[in-house]
């Protein structure tokens, strides 16, 4: 992967910390089966809807993204290889700050943001390696191996598990380090059995036990967390 602003020697287009990120989000949205279009991508990234169409013109040229006719931004083969390996950076960074550097997995986020395009080839190796090859980031996120064929697929929300059921946390969305903090505090993360003891109606919360604890989720912090049922 070659360091960001300079040019990829299979695209026409400089790879900047803006065009990594971009990549990176629609990797991230279409996995989650989320709509992939000019307005959610500019939520995710924090910019206005006018920076986003520009960059997006940037990405067609060079071959890196599709648009159809209703506005369903996709990625080509060659523009999700450049988005995984930012996503690989991104979740060993993750992991690497919270198992070698000690920090919580609600801080973890942003630091990656920005070593995600700092680091060579040579140091994701090493960082790999120190790991011990992890699978999965500390918010249960499968890494991208480096070569080989990769699944990006979300399990059901806990949000939409029927009561009487036992849920086995997976992944958790790692977008609120707030909403981690509070689930975390709770014992819900990636691992983690729970009983789903009842909803209530009119959009009201989800009760949850985790061990001999009852915890109420909001219907959005309950969406947050995916697993299947156990």
């Amino acid at each position: 992967m070659p360091q960001t602003g300079q040019s990829s020697p299979c695209c026409e287009i400089s790879h900047t910390e803006a065009v990594e990120d971009c990549l990176r989000t629609i990797f991230k949205l279409a996995g989650r089966k989320l709509p992939v279009t000019t307005s959610a991508l500019a939520e995710q990234l924090r910019v206005a809807p006018p920076t986003v169409s520009a960059m997006l013109k940037r990405l067609e040229a060079g071959q890196l993204i599709t648009r159809s006719a209703g506005h369903e931004i996709r990625l080509t083969e060659h523009g999700e290889r450049h988005a995984r390996g930012v996503t690989r950076r991104h979740r060993l960074v993750e992991t690497f700050l919270v198992q070698v550097l000690g920090l919580s997995w609600d801080e973890v986020h942003e630091e990656a943001d920005v070593l995600e395009h700092a680091i060579s080839e040579r140091l994701e190796d090493r960082i790999d390696g120190l790991l011990g090859h992890p699978t999965h980031d500390p918010h249960g996120d499968p890494i991208p191996p480096r070569n080989g064929r990769h699944v990006e697929s979300w399990a059901a929300p806990l949000g939409g598990v029927p009561a009487g059921s036992r849920f086995r946390v997976e992944r958790v969305a790692d977008d609120d380090s707030e909403a981690l903090r509070y689930l975390a505090e709770r014992g819900i993360t990636p691992g983690a059995v729970l009983e789903v003891m009842n909803r209530e109606p009119f959009g009201g919360p989800v009760w949850v036990k985790v061990g001999a604890k009852r915890h109420a989720l909001a219907p959005l912090l309950a969406d947050v967390v995916h697993g299947e049922v156990a």
